[in-house]
């Protein structure tokens, strides 16, 4: 694999991990029983760092 597509899947992989691992831990602060408001919002709010994370590392990674 070359190095640029190492890069790449390494990045996708991140934000995915990060992804997960935000509903996750929002699904356990948020109280229970989860409403469909609840699950906008979490769903918001991961999708929101993943595109955070994606965009710092396009704007502070090495340039090719």
């Amino acid at each position: 694999m070359e190095k640029s597509t190492s890069r790449w899947v390494t990045l996708g992989g991140g934000i995915f991990v990060l992804f997960v691992a935000t509903v996750t831990i929002l699904l356990k602060i948020i109280p229970e029983p989860h409403r469909s408001l609840d699950y906008l919002v979490i769903g918001a709010v991961a999708t929101f760092l993943s595109m955070i994370l994606l965009w710092l590392a396009l704007m502070y990674g090495p340039e090719e």
